[in-house]
């Protein structure tokens, strides 16, 4: 028996890589009935989130939700996951470049230091205990498509502009 997993997968930043940015992730597991397990992320303030971190973070939430819900299963099926990412960069980085970096030494093209790295290795771990069990397939949908994820995010984006205090000396 397969069992198939549906991941919708979104991250955002707000004061993209600078000082005091915030970002979030968000991954949103669609269920049988057509309702969702949801969980969001808040990024550490450094290193200085920006929107590719945060969106490769998301997959990374939807990677451990992923094992989180298959440890659940009592049948031990095969696994087919599907995470669906309205990032390009998220979805190449898993689909295409990080092999190519990872045989690189973690050099990119233009001969530097590939960023992000550590999300990408940990997606990576992430990836290789899944696909023990099976299949991991990342697709590319328009941003109207992900619309569950990206509330997510956002709420988790104003959650932290409201919590913002600034304390007088």
């Amino acid at each position: 028996m397969v069992y198939i997993m549906e991941i919708y997968a979104d991250g955002g930043c707000r004061g993209n890589g600078q000082l005091g940015a915030i970002g979030a992730a968000a991954a949103a597991f669609k269920k049988k009935n057509g309702k969702y397990d949801c969980w969001t992320r808040t990024l550490p303030s450094y290193p200085p989130p920006t929107n590719q971190r945060a969106e490769m973070t998301a997959i990374i939430v939807a990677l451990e939700q992923a094992l989180e819900k298959f440890e659940e299963l009592d049948n031990n099926p095969r696994l087919h996951v599907r995470i669906y990412s309205d990032s390009r960069y998220a979805v190449d980085c898993m689909t295409n470049w990080i092999y190519k970096w990872a045989n690189n030494g973690w050099i990119n093209s233009a001969g530097n230091s590939v960023a992000n790295r550590d999300l990408l290795e940990e997606a990576s771990d992430l990836e290789d205990r899944l696909k023990e069990e099976g299949e991991v397939d990342y697709i590319w949908i328009p941003r109207e498509a992900n619309e569950v994820a990206d509330r997510l995010c956002n709420a988790d984006l104003d959650d932290q502009r409201d919590m913002d205090v600034t304390y007088a000396s």
